[in-house]
């Protein structure tokens, strides 16, 4: 079988995580700067070696106060830790278009495995000949499982930031030749 690489299609593909603040609204976030690398077996992608990377110090939630927060040893303390990473470990159908997809993800010096909904969009050659996959990608984490423990305590006791992060990737790859 032929081994397939596959690359990032950045100007169709997001990351975004959301995060409750003082427990009454979301915040919503991005991880701008990223790349994947995909390797198939034809165009298998229940064979697929993923591998993404994602830069900390590029965070941004549109206020420069928080991103700057965020970018703290508070949260992912980009001096220390630059980059956050996702491998792939292994994947489970759960209908035709539907997988779940485990992988170790690493942020700060902490790596847990983690379980990812997928949405196989499906594979299409577009109007200039090139074969695209896409994929809708959901998936939630602790924070402070990967060390992100800031927190303060509004006057009547509820947390400012929640601990559960909801994940959010739109990707879009264009096989290579």
């Amino acid at each position: 079988m032929a081994i397939v690489k596959w690359t990032l299609d950045p100007v169709h593909s997001e990351i975004q995580f959301r995060i409750r603040h003082l427990m009454i609204t979301n915040v919503t976030g991005s991880l701008p700067k990223y790349d994947v690398q995909v390797e198939t077996q034809e165009l298998d992608f229940m064979t697929a070696t993923v591998m993404f990377t994602a830069e900390t110090a590029a965070v941004t939630t549109s206020n420069d106060q928080r991103d700057q927060h965020l970018r703290s040893p508070d949260f992912f303390d980009v001096a220390k830790y630059p980059v956050l990473s996702f491998k792939a470990t292994r994947y489970e159908r759960v209908d035709d278009d539907s997988y779940e997809l485990y992988g170790d993800l690493t942020i700060r010096d902490v790596t847990r495995n983690i379980k990812l909904d997928v949405e196989f969009g499906g594979v299409i050659t577009d109007p200039w000949g090139n074969t695209r996959a896409g994929f809708t990608i959901n998936g939630k984490i602790n924070r402070k499982d990967f060390g992100l423990n800031w927190s303060a305590v509004t006057e009547a006791g509820g947390l400012v930031v929640g601990d559960e992060v909801r994940i959010h990737a739109s990707l879009e790859l264009i096989k290579q030749a």
